[in-house]
């Protein structure tokens, strides 16, 4: 079965193009006309996505190479995709970049799998008729790339404008479908890794909707969903065969503004396989629910490490059940918050207790980017195969006993000591790097069937 899924490609020419900020405006912009827009990232990201969820008022996915298998791709593109009347993919970097040298694993080989034609946004602050040799020498570096169109951003005035305009429209076969001028007023909050989640900012609506409207002024939404239209039929990947449901099992998941970072195909996942996920505050909530199992993922608990100190009455339950035997996993900003402390800035607040170790922030990142892991064996999971992971943290673990039972060797990265991750205790897993949930080699499954055993053992 094929099927159109009008999608355009969002990439630039370099990082730091204004991409995202473009990207978030024209998801606002086009649901705003009352369109079904689909987004998706490239690469491991929580933050962005978060964002461009939000001004498309549907879940954003992410699509990455290292994580995923290119059929993984296909599919869940497609999933996500087939209800929507555009999809916007949004790159990472330039369109080009890529950590392989035959650019195997680059936006521009994302935008090739998915038969999805490009828009270049070019940074055009300080250029003239430069921006010609730049455009063809993209379109001649990979032939079967189709740039179908330029954004210009961060112009000078209306005079700026014209020159590059009349330059590309002179030397160059590419459509200008938007020219945005300079405008402090689009700039989000940055912070240490990267946008301010939006789940934090109580004005990130109003400021979702300025971008869309400034952007919607600016760049040509109708050729926009004409580029989308242009895209090839895609053949469909057939659904995965149904299976019978397992036990129902009720799963507290930590989310609120210290802690938010999941991916949304992993949430899909686990209610499709029978969970009920009850959400927890952190900050507030003073009394863990019933639950058979706890996850904690990424975020800010440095920022608002007062708050959870001050909760002490959830701490100390947190602690107890796990201590009792819940099974959980939590992911960089869930590890901080299980240690006994984390100091930041001067300050030195109390967490769970129940990781016998300290954390530390620093200002420079202690491990960042792409990971792999080798299970040591001694993990209660099971697992056998590396596993491709990511991490991007500011913070180390310290203090933790020499005899500590790690459940993984870090075959590339940092983790917690830059040898292993995975700290275990009781049914415990918590690392800093974060992991795929869906998949061969995701943590869904063998959370799940930890889960279950406990479950099962609990009732007998």
């Amino acid at each position: 079965m094929k099927d159109r899924m009008p999608r355009v490609f969002i990439s630039a020419a370099h990082k730091s193009s204004g991409k995202t900020t473009l990207t978030l405006g024209l998801c606002a912009a086009l649901h705003a006309r009352g369109h079904a827009v689909q987004p998706f990232k490239k690469g491991p990201d929580y933050i962005d996505p978060l964002w461009l969820g939000m001004a498309a008022q549907r879940p954003c996915y992410n699509l990455d190479f290292h994580m995923m298998q290119r059929s993984e791709i296909e599919q869940q593109f497609a999933r996500a995709a087939l209800d929507s009347r555009i999809s916007l993919i949004e790159g990472n970097k330039g369109l080009y970049d890529g950590l392989d040298l035959d650019g195997s694993n680059s936006n521009a080989a994302l935008a090739k799998l998915l038969a999805a034609p490009v828009v270049l946004v070019i940074d055009a602050r300080g250029m003239t008729r430069g921006v010609a040799p730049l455009i063809l020498g993209y379109q001649a570096f990979d032939p079967d790339i189709r740039i179908a169109g330029v954004i210009l951003n961060n112009l000078g005035g209306s005079r700026h404008e014209s020159k590059l305009r009349a330059v590309i429209e002179h030397y160059t076969d590419v459509e200008v479908i938007g020219a945005v001028q300079h405008d402090a007023s689009l700039q989000i909050a940055e912070r240490h890794l990267g946008l301010v989640p939006a789940n934090e900012q109580d004005a990130a609506r109003a400021r979702i909707r300025h971008v869309g409207e400034r952007v919607a002024a600016q760049v040509d939404l109708d050729r926009l969903l004409a580029i989308a239209d242009s895209a090839p039929a895609l053949n469909v990947p057939p659904p995965p065969e149904a299976t019978v449901p397992a036990e129902r099992v009720r799963i507290g998941i930590a989310h609120d503004q210290a802690f938010g970072f999941y991916y949304s195909e992993d949430l899909d996942s686990l209610r499709d396989a029978n969970v009920e996920l009850l959400e927890l505050d952190t900050l507030h909530a003073q009394a863990l629910p019933d639950v058979d199992g706890l996850i904690i993922g990424g975020g800010f608990p440095e920022m608002f490490m007062s708050e959870l100190e001050a909760n002490s009455a959830l701490r100390t339950q947190i602690r107890g059940a796990i201590e009792a035997g819940l099974p959980t996993y939590a992911e960089c900003g869930g590890l901080m918050y299980l240690s006994k402390s984390l100091k930041w800035q001067g300050q030195t607040r109390e967490m769970v207790g129940v990781v016998p170790g300290d954390t530390v922030m620093h200002e420079r990142p202690v491990g960042r980017g792409y990971a792999r892991l080798q299970p040591t064996g001694a993990d209660r999971w099971q697992e056998t195969a590396p596993i491709p992971a990511h991490e991007f943290h500011y913070s180390s673990l310290e203090n933790l006993p020499a005899d500590s039972i790690y459940a993984y060797q870090v075959m590339r990265g940092h983790g917690i000591d830059g040898q292993h991750d995975g700290f275990q205790l009781h049914n415990l897993l918590a690392g800093y790097v974060h992991r795929r949930g869906t998949g061969t080699q995701g943590w869904i499954a063998p959370f799940l069937k930890q889960v279950r055993a406990h479950k099962t053992h609990a009732a007998d």
